[in-house]
């Protein structure tokens, strides 16, 4: 089967835009990286979180949460990511709206995975905080340490680091796993 495309992509993001459908990648700075299926740990803790989350979240009308592959365009034209777990609040003026989202999260969740961590600990670290995510959170699923982080006058600031828990300060709880 040939593709034709009549009309060729412009920009880094037309062509991230023209990635299949659940293709794990992300546009960090016009740069796409992809990444492989991550590991069963990974996908369990996943599930952990994220029901915790639509506990505190959805279950009290607060807001949304997603959970990954789904694209989050931090910006037009640069920044679109596939956080593990994506919360937008009630109160984030960026909304959902036909089934894509563009803005800023209020909280983000990444779980490492082995062949990546410095991308979730360092590169995304700098980029939810450039573009002011309220909450950052980063899991191990191997030692189940979790460090948090929040942002404070455009710079995020260590809120926890624990083993099995994190506290919110955005919710205003505590999720042990």
């Amino acid at each position: 089967m040939n593709i034709v495309i009549e009309n060729p992509p412009r920009t880094i993001m037309e062509v991230y835009e023209m990635l299949p459908e659940g293709t794990l990648a992300e546009l960090i700075d016009n740069q796409i990286y992809m990444s492989p299926a991550p590991f069963s740990s990974h996908q369990k803790l996943l599930l952990k979180l994220a029901n915790k989350l639509v506990e505190i979240v959805e279950n009290v009308n607060l807001g949304e949460v997603i959970i990954a592959p789904f694209d989050v365009k931090l910006d037009a034209t640069r920044n679109a990511v596939q956080p593990d777990i994506t919360v937008i609040l009630k109160s984030n003026p960026n909304q959902i709206v036909d089934g894509l989202y563009v803005g800023i999260p209020d909280l983000v969740v990444e779980i490492l995975s082995p062949g990546n961590k410095e991308h979730d600990l360092v590169t995304k670290k700098d980029l939810y905080e450039k573009f002011g995510v309220q909450e950052y959170w980063i899991v191990d699923p191997e030692t189940k340490l979790a460090l948090g982080y929040a942002l404070k006058e455009g710079v995020y600031h260590r809120i926890g680091e624990d083993l099995g828990k994190i506290q919110s300060h955005l919710l205003h709880a505590e999720f042990v796993f």
